[in-house]
């Protein structure tokens, strides 16, 4: 009997890749927006997951207003000329089921770098049309944007936030074996 462990390196395919996020403003108002492309790749061994890594291009945010995307890119929240990604490397990985995972890491935004865990939903592989073996991972979660450091916002008349602390974020993450 082997004791060899099979690894195989996935690479996520930046075009067929997401994050989006959605915030209060207002206490009434929900915005919504994507981050810039998304890099990085996966370990899976024995056909489980074992490691993540992804780096995610912060000067790519977008809420469909120029003016807010303008920003949201400043020193006020992301402040990407001297943070220009966002980047994400597990530090742990359990298995939950055939398909579901928990993968926790750490999560670096503007410098500062602090743990999160996230339930990822990893879809089985398929062959696309040109050959490529290719699979899907999905999630979503919840951050407090103050534990990043980024605390802009002001009081509304009504006492309600300007920006709410959380930020709830989805990704939908497409991947091809190495």
């Amino acid at each position: 009997m082997s004791t060899e462990t099979a690894t195989q390196t996935w690479n996520i395919d930046s075009a067929h890749s997401s994050v989006d996020f959605s915030v209060k403003h207002m206490g009434v108002f929900t915005v919504r927006g994507s981050l810039g492309t998304i890099s990085g790749a996966s370990e899976v061994a024995n056909g489980s997951l074992t490691s993540v890594s992804l780096s995610i291009d912060a000067s790519g945010i977008t809420t469909s207003n120029e003016q807010r995307d303008g920003h949201l890119k400043s020193g006020d929240f992301l402040n990407v000329e001297a943070h220009p990604t966002i980047d994400f490397k597990s530090t742990g990985i359990a298995k939950t089921n055939e398909t579901e995972y928990t993968v926790t890491g750490d999560l670096t935004i503007v410098g500062t770098t602090k743990p999160i865990s996230v339930t990822v939903e990893v879809l089985p592989p398929v062959k696309d049309p040109w050959g490529n073996t290719r699979s899907g991972a999905t999630g979503s979660g919840v951050l407090s944007r103050k534990e990043w450091g980024l605390t802009y916002n002001s009081v509304m008349d009504t006492g309600h936030l300007m920006i709410s602390d959380d930020v709830k974020f989805t990704f939908d993450i497409q991947a091809v074996t190495a």
